[in-house]
Parts: C-alpha cells; structure tokens; sequence
C-alpha cells in the first residue's frame, strides 16, 4: 500500500476519460470515502447524486460557459450536495467529502476533475448551480458545491513536483 504523501503527488485533474464505463463495485469502492468523511459535530449534511446516464451528463456538460464539458465523457459524474439547515459548515464538510473521492479515485487508478459550480453560469447566463438543481431535482435546501468526473485515464501525467512547493506561503505564528 502506499503512502497518502505519495497517493497526493500522483493525483492530478484529469480531463479525458475513455469510454469504459465504471462497475457497480468501482462505483460502491469509490462512494465510501466521502461517506467516511468528517463533518462539523458528525452531521453530515453532504449528499451525492450519481449520474452515469448518458443524455444527463450531456446536460451537465453544458452547465457552465467554459471547463465543464468533459463531464459528458466522464463515466460518473458525482454531484456533491449539502443540507444547508443542518449546518452553517455545509461547504467545508461537503468539499471535504468531495476530495475524499478525488483521492479514492486516485487510489484506484481512476482519473477525476473537479467542477465548481457555486458562482458560476451557464452560456445562457443561468446560474449554474439553479441549472443542475433543475435538471436532477435537488431540493432548494440543499447547496450544491460541486460536480466530481471520474473515469478510466487515457493517459498518465506526471506526478506534483515538489521544487512547485510554495513554501513562502508558509507564516509562523503570525502573518
């Protein structure tokens, strides 16, 4: 097994998936680790929407201007969603969950990308996230903070290089 620091170098945004699509296992594999995740007091307000049909990643694809069409080759694109009345720390605990998953991908050699979605539009000037809440029927209270493609990698990249460490971002005891 290796080592979380090395599973972090290796894991990079990938934009290109082929067309084999994930199993049901892949799937349950990959979905336990934002289930795992922590959230403020336990509450876990975050909740996922997988979508694998065709004709709806199409349609996430297009919800955004720009950086969002990949998703439609993605073999899954998992929305993260939070309950907004559980808790004010809806973001934190469900970003938390969604890097979770980035790195359970990793691990099991798939490729994945993030797509933000909170403060974003679409072409038609839509507001992202009313877009998505739209087409896959999430409740009002649920904030949605955003889209995980995953997907088999078509091709490899080299892992984070440490001489890219910005450690001059790095203050002791005060700024």
């Amino acid at each position: 097994m290796e080592s979380l620091s090395e599973l972090m170098h290796r894991r990079r945004s990938h934009r290109k998936y082929s067309s084999e699509p994930l199993t049901e296992e892949q799937v349950r594999q990959l979905m336990q680790a934002p289930l795992m995740a922590p959230s403020s007091k336990r509450c876990t307000p975050w909740e996922f929407v997988l979508v694998s049909d065709e004709e709806k990643k199409n349609a996430l694809g297009l919800s955004r201007a720009a950086n969002s069409a990949f998703a439609a080759q993605a073999a899954l694109v998992v929305v993260v969603t939070a309950d907004t009345e559980k808790t004010d720390t809806w973001i934190e605990d469900a970003s938390i969950a969604a890097s979770y998953l980035q790195l359970q991908a990793e691990e099991m050699g798939l490729g994945s990308c993030w797509i933000h979605l909170r403060n974003r539009f679409t072409a038609d000037g839509e507001a992202t996230e009313s877009y998505v809440r739209r087409m896959l029927g999430i409740p009002e209270k649920f904030g949605i903070v955003c889209m995980i493609a995953i997907g088999e990698k078509v091709e490899e990249k080299r892992p984070f290089d440490d001489e890219k460490l910005q450690w001059d971002k790095l203050h002791i005891n005060q700024f």
